[in-house]
């Protein structure tokens, strides 16, 4: 509060010394171009000159408050308008700003060149017009700069936020769009194109099962899109090998202080030996499945046979595998079951589990 209170009386006394002055000048002016009498005595004429000048100054320091409330309003409106604007159109407009003033700066020989041939008035007339079109170059460059953001930020400057950049297999899995609209994953999400190139690749493959994972990738990327404002960014290494995408999406994520969303346990290693920070969708998935403890109940629908004898298989919500007990009689059948292990494998979690009020097999 004091602050503000301090930095307002400035700017009150900056505007009364600057109108203060400036009507001073005026009233001296004045005085020389309208008042002056040369039938007057030289005492009334340094009272006139005293008196236009006194005069021109209380003017100008009535004037300076009506003046200082008007630059106010307009800077706060000035700082409304910043405040909605991105990182990126500010320093494009701030650019396009640099820009415009240069070429109005080029510009300036021009017009006293040719209007000021005409003497004092033209040279008056060629300064007015200069102003105009100054201000006119400057604003437009300006508006330019921000509307083409002609600038690039990196995604992290823009938003403030580290950015996640998606690498083919967590396009394919499409698991990443729930999490995003989850809020476990926030943006920017970025898409180098060589990952583009890549998925496109896998849609054009001679494969039909690879075709179908990279069509399915491409509309998890229009669907990305709509959701997190996926960005496409071009950027490539061509020092690079042009298939070793992993190795682009490491340095790509160096450079830009990225983290790479994967599902891919070796580009996983890789970052990780680089100090490079990855997301791995089935590790958050894994971290996520609720904890089974041997002698819990649960009810579960036996869907298939085991691969051995008397076995059922079901299936928990999160795709867990399990395996009951002397239950392929039960196929196609809902079964409360009592859980007797859990078995963790690379490839996830299997429980073991028998028919509840049926002794276990020794």
């Amino acid at each position: 509060m004091k602050t503000t209170t301090l930095s307002s009386t400035l700017l009150r006394a900056i505007f009364a010394i600057l109108f203060a002055v400036a009507g001073f000048l005026v009233g001296q002016e004045a005085y020389l171009r309208i008042l002056t009498f040369h039938t007057a005595g030289s005492g009334v004429q340094v009272l006139l000159d005293i008196g236009a000048s006194v005069v021109g100054a209380l003017l100008g320091i009535f004037l300076a408050p009506i003046a200082q409330s008007l630059f106010e309003e307009e800077a706060r409106a000035v700082e409304r308008s910043v405040e909605r604007l991105a990182p990126s159109e500010l320093v494009g407009g701030a650019a396009g700003l640099i820009v415009g003033l240069v070429i109005a700066y080029l510009t300036k020989s021009i017009f006293f060149e040719f209007v000021g041939v005409a003497g004092k008035t033209g040279s008056l007339i060629a300064i007015i017009l200069y102003l105009v079109v100054a201000m006119f170059i400057a604003y437009l460059g300006a508006r330019i700069g921000a509307k083409l953001r002609i600038v690039p930020l990196p995604p992290s400057l823009v938003s403030g936020l580290s950015p996640k950049v998606l690498d083919t297999s967590v396009i394919v899995d499409g698991r990443i769009v729930e999490a995003i609209k989850s809020g476990f994953l926030e943006g920017p999400f970025v898409l180098p194109r060589f990952v583009l190139r890549e998925l496109q690749q896998i849609a054009d493959s001679a494969d039909a099962l690879k075709r179908a994972r990279g069509r399915r990738g491409l509309d998890v990327l229009g669907r990305l899109q709509e959701v997190a404002g996926l960005e496409v960014v071009d950027r490539d290494y061509p020092e690079l090998a042009p298939g070793n995408v992993d190795a682009k999406l490491v340095r790509y994520a160096r450079e830009f202080g990225a983290k790479i969303v994967t599902n891919d346990y070796n580009l996983q290693r890789v970052a990780r030996v680089e100090n490079v920070m990855t997301l791995n969708l089935h590790e958050l998935t894994a971290a996520l499945k609720p904890v089974v403890l041997p002698g819990e109940e649960m009810r579960v629908h036996v869907v298939r046979e085991g691969k051995e004898p008397h076995q059922g298989v079901a299936y928990l919500d999160d795709g867990t595998m399990v395996v009951v007990e002397r239950a392929r009689r039960y196929l196609g059948d809902r079964l409360d079951v009592i859980v007797t292990s859990v078995l963790q494998t690379v490839s996830g979690r299997m429980i073991f589990a028998r028919p509840k009020g049926e002794e276990s097999e020794e």
